[in-house]
């Protein structure tokens, strides 16, 4: 209510700051490197570890890619992959599909334009983009339904996950009072969000992760915008707890 009210004020001066970061904004290159491989997990036995696998399939925006990172090794996929494999015990198999940019609507664009693998968890990384771009969150959650609904047809994953945005007011690249407007509509997709991921027709099969304390200016990559790679692996790590809780249900035998 209140950024509606206010909004309308702001607007000139949260347009004209935001033309200039498209200006001026460090725009750093997707991470190089494979983007599927095999996490195995160390410190257990070949054979029991194979014994069941985990299939996870990373899509999204930047920061699915791995902005901030200079290879896919030290990029979010990869560091969820491996976490995830030493709090189940078992080989992950990972994938990625991810481009800069994207909004909601095209991460479903996108995904309908790629060969997709069959996989048993995915995690889909999505939102920034919907601030900077605009898009109201009500059209935002209904691309992630149509996302949700592609994923289960097309590659029989058995639960997605939807991390919720960071604290965008927290990002060094952003003046006031452009922070403030973007960690208010953060805050607001997340609450959606989190209601949406609860909803009785998807709760067994989607769920929504709150990512508070996760932003810290020393922890963003150099533009001020990505995390660094020690950001991911504090992302992996959390992100690998909660789907390790679903981890009797998606690691099948091998």
């Amino acid at each position: 209510m209140v950024i509606r009210l206010i909004k309308p004020v702001l607007a000139p001066v949260l347009i004209a700051q935001a033309k200039r970061l498209r200006r001026v904004a460090l725009e750093l290159p997707e991470p190089t490197g494979q983007r599927h491989g095999v996490a195995t997990c160390l410190g257990v036995d070949s054979t029991d570890s194979r014994s069941r696998s985990l299939s996870l399939l990373v899509v999204g925006d930047s920061s699915a890619a791995g902005v901030g990172a200079e290879t896919q090794d030290d990029a979010l996929a990869s560091q969820l992959a491996v976490a995830l494999a030493q709090r189940i015990q078992c080989d992950v198999h990972w994938h990625l599909i991810a481009q800069t940019g994207l909004t909601s609507i095209g991460v479903l664009e996108f995904l309908r334009g790629q060969p997709l693998p069959a996989v048993d968890v995915a995690v889909v990384i999505v939102g920034v983009n919907d601030i900077t771009h605009n898009v109201a969150v009500s059209h935002a959650l209904r691309a992630r339904s149509r996302i949700v609904r592609m994923l289960l047809s097309r590659t029989g994953v058995r639960h997605i996950l939807f991390p919720g945005l960071p604290a965008v007011e927290r990002f060094p690249l952003l003046p006031q009072p452009l922070a403030w407007y973007g960690g208010a509509q953060a805050r607001r997709n997340n609450d959606l969000q989190a209601r949406w991921a609860a909803h009785a027709r998807r709760s067994s099969f989607v769920s929504h992760v709150p990512m508070d304390g996760f932003t810290h200016p020393k922890l963003m990559a150099e533009d001020g915008f990505h995390p660094s790679p020690m950001l991911y692996a504090m992302v992996a790590a959390h992100l690998a707890e909660h789907l390790s809780l679903k981890a009797g249900v998606l690691a099948d035998p091998g």
